[in-house]
């Protein structure tokens, strides 16, 4: 099987983990800059340029979009799609998980466990939405933030008042949430493939912090998820249609409480944590991809139901 990742840095962990998984089973595996393909539009002949060669005949693409490269690697992605190349991550669903706002409205209205949030358009009533979340202390995030940069606990009402004033001013988009003390500074993260819990490990962060990011110096050990805190993770991964996902829960009185979904999650932390190939994990669900690929092509069919266009709105998941 030929494959790619789409990467930006080809010495990255997740990169060389998922190369070295690729190349045990077999396969050709190329690391490709997304950032650096050009894109060729033109009827019935959709192509990508990358280093002066065309890109041809890849059997699957395996997606590691940054946050900041959402755009443009998306669009990367959906011309793969558009080649009829399977990729591990759809580029919907990339940007569906990628906006804080609109993958919590598809997770509330799938039934997901999350903690109280509220969103303004820039109201002057800043204490009526501290109430709508339960007062303070308060989490506020940017919704722009990764890796744990924007967040901030506002621990009185004041504090928040002024956190949430002074984003207004410099017209950031935030969302308010209600803070979960009994999780005390830890989350679970669950590592999802192909519809499976493949490994989870839980977080804590370290003295006085109460963020858990691996990249804030929080510290990651082994945890054997509840059968309620799986069936959260399987939820939140189907509703916003990921194939793989990173998804991080707190655990609170009333059950696990999804926070975020991550389309490109790490693999050093989780590895390392649980002593799992979660690398050999994705390379073998492209692998069911490529495969599902050949089957369909191979079927013959006459008749075949028009495909959704790629860069179709819908939130409905079309996996």
């Amino acid at each position: 099987m030929k494959l790619a990742i789409l990467s930006r840095e080809p010495k990255l962990y997740s990169t060389t983990r998922l190369v070295e998984a690729a190349r045990q089973r077999g396969h050709d595996v190329a690391v490709i800059d997304h950032m650096k393909c050009n894109l060729v539009l033109e009827k019935g002949a959709p192509g990508i340029v990358y280093l002066d060669n065309k890109l041809e005949k890849f059997d699957a693409i395996i997606p590691r979009i940054g946050a900041s490269a959402t755009f443009y690697g998306t669009a990367v992605v959906r011309q793969f799609e558009m080649m009829k190349v399977k990729t591990a991550v759809e580029s919907q669903a990339i940007i569906r998980s990628r906006d804080k706002l609109r993958s919590m409205q598809i997770l509330s209205r799938a039934g997901v466990g999350m903690p109280k949030t509220a969103f303004t358009n820039y109201s002057n009533e800043v204490s009526e939405l501290i109430g709508l979340v339960g007062g303070a202390p308060v989490i506020i995030k940017l919704l722009e933030g990764t890796q744990g940069l924007g967040v901030v606990l506002a621990e009185s009402e004041k504090a928040a008042q002024s956190v949430i004033e002074a984003f207004h001013n410099l017209k950031a988009r935030i969302i308010v949430q209600e803070y979960i003390a009994e999780s005390k500074g830890a989350d679970l993260r669950a590592f999802v493939v192909n519809g499976e819990v493949v490994g989870a490990m839980k977080r804590q962060g370290k003295e006085g912090e109460f963020r858990s990011n691996l990249h804030r110096g929080g510290t990651g050990t082994l945890v054997k998820l509840t059968r309620a805190e799986k069936a959260a993770a399987l939820l939140a991964t189907k509703a916003l249609g990921l194939g793989i996902a990173g998804v991080d829960m707190l655990q609170s009185k009333r059950g696990p409480l999804v926070l975020e979904v991550n389309s490109s999650p790490g693999l050093e932390g989780i590895e390392k944590a649980t002593g799992l190939n979660i690398a050999g994990k994705i390379i073998e669900y492209t692998e069911e991809l490529a495969q599902r690929k050949v089957k369909k092509e191979g079927a013959g069919t006459k008749k075949k139901a028009p495909e959704p266009m790629p860069d179709s709105q819908s939130d409905t998941p079309q996996r």
